[in-house]
């Protein structure tokens, strides 16, 4: 029974020590990491360089004179991409003195060379009026709109979209407040109500109930 008190004693005394260790491995492992991206070439910043840690879902961009900043740990891999230079990776040294690791890091263009095409013309003039003649053409943005404004596109478009977040609101708080008006008492029939026939003489003539095939 001493023993163990001994051993709990013990463990009690060790336990602060070792989390106090841990804390100040983990504290002298964090680095800042900071400088600026630049063009090999004419050693231009370059903005919106993306940095990332390898293997860890952080990273961050390069501001509009590619000056950056990120808190990495020791031994992580960087990686600075961008759509239009080459890739680079920069690996934090272990044995970094302190907690700050500045750097100045260059990109190579990278040249992207694309399909070679080959533009051949209609072979006599007749074969090209005839083949400009029937070439569908697409509809441009005002005969679109025209076509999206239709009143059976309207129609169409109004049966099939949900009401947005405000007109469900709308519509509950009709509800609630027509059940607290005719609260104890039936509500009035539409079928009395000159207004909703002629509503829906109007939606007869324009074929609202007809069967979609």
């Amino acid at each position: 029974m001493k023993s163990c008190i001994r051993y709990s004693c013990l463990l009690l005394l060790l336990i602060p020590q070792l989390v106090k260790a841990q804390f100040e491995t983990t504290r002298d492992s964090v680095v800042q990491l900071y400088g600026v991206v630049m063009t090999a070439d004419s050693l231009i910043g370059i903005p919106a360089v993306s940095i990332t840690i390898k293997g860890q879902n952080r990273g961050t961009l390069s501001n509009n004179q590619g000056v950056f900043s990120i808190v990495v740990l020791k031994g992580d891999e960087v990686e600075f991409t961008h759509v239009s230079y080459q890739s680079k990776k920069v690996v934090i040294p272990r044995e970094l003195v302190g907690n700050q690791y500045g750097l100045v890091q260059l990109m190579v263009a990278d040249t992207i060379y694309l399909p070679a095409t080959v533009l051949k013309p209609r072979p006599t003039p007749e074969q090209f009026a005839r083949d400009f003649a029937n070439v569908p053409v697409p509809d441009d943005a005002y005969e679109i709109a025209r076509k999206n404004t239709s009143a059976t596109t309207r129609r169409l478009l109004l049966q099939s979209t949900p009401g947005d977040g405000g007109e469900a609101t709308r519509m509950q708080m009709n509800k609630i407040a027509n059940r607290a008006v005719y609260q104890g008492q039936a509500p009035p029939m539409n079928i009395f109500n000159p207004v909703a026939w002629a509503d829906f003489i109007q939606a007869w003539k324009r074929g609202d109930f007809k069967r979609k095939k």
